[in-house]
């Protein structure tokens, strides 16, 4: 037990922002490094790499090949192939366009809520490997540090008690993950698969309408799904995300309202 307390400890504490590595920027690097070789363009490397060919096949001798070098090469920049994933994780929510500070205001946190959640939304759906990497690292680098303290912000300006703002923001952003991840997995397997969105649903719903079980469901959503819409399926996931937001903003805007 106080083995696992320890272990639970020393991982909380492991991030490559808190051990001053991350401010290295191949500082006292031995003449026989590689020149031209960087912490930025490794991180570079990573990001592409990772959305290339995903999270479970990286690794950092794959990653020295990719730029050329030996893996040693590479360690002197990173100490840790955790250390370099969130520096790749910080450097996708770098992606993310912030609102003008003079933009989060009162009158307008709706619609700053509504472009902060779809930034988030794009970086998921963009690199499939964020999300699983999302709850695995404390995300403390500066990128994310922005983006949350921009949430806050946000959120403050809504009006809500104190109390309640953390739940707030919970409710849109934990919504947006999910929303995000399934998108970004979606089409990370249609890209495998050779196939478009689109065809990857037509074939997915021919093997179901196979089943009748599954079939009856399906049928039991059909007026549902012909009344929200959409050709195509990119068309009827920015419906749904538009719904979904727009509702978390109507209970948000319900509990500003005094009470009976």
């Amino acid at each position: 037990m106080a083995k696992a307390a320890d272990s639970a400890k020393r991982l909380a504490r492991t991030s490559v922002w808190l051990e001053g590595k991350a401010p290295r920027n191949g500082a006292g690097r031995r003449s026989d490094q590689p020149s031209g070789l960087d912490r930025d363009r490794i991180t570079e490397a990573t990001v592409r790499l990772l959305d290339e060919e995903g999270l479970a096949k990286f690794s950092m001798r794959r990653l020295a090949a990719d730029l050329n070098v030996t893996a040693m090469s590479v360690y002197w920049y990173v100490d840790t192939k955790d250390d370099l994933l969130e520096l790749a994780l910080d450097a996708a929510a770098g992606e993310m366009v912030m609102p003008d500070q003079g933009s989060v205001t009162p009158d307008r946190w709706r619609e700053t809520l509504r472009e902060l959640a779809e930034e988030y939304r794009r970086v998921l759906v963009r690199h499939p490997w964020v999300s699983p990497l999302v709850g695995n690292y404390l995300n403390i680098g500066p990128n994310w540090l922005k983006f949350a303290l921009t949430v806050q912000k946000v959120v403050r300006e809504t009006g809500l008690p104190v109390e309640k703002q953390a739940g707030a923001i919970a409710a849109v952003f934990q919504f947006v993950y999910g929303f995000g991840t399934v998108q970004g997995h979606y089409l990370a397997r249609c890209a495998a698969a050779g196939l478009t969105p689109g065809e990857y649903f037509k074939e997915a719903m021919g093997v179901v309408h196979d089943h009748p079980d599954v079939e009856k469901t399906l049928h039991s959503a059909s007026e549902m799904l012909e009344a929200r819409g959409g050709s195509t399926v990119e068309e009827m996931w920015e419906l749904d995300f538009k719904v979904a937001l727009d509702l978390l903003i109507a209970g948000i805007e319900a509990m500003l309202k005094p009470g009976p």
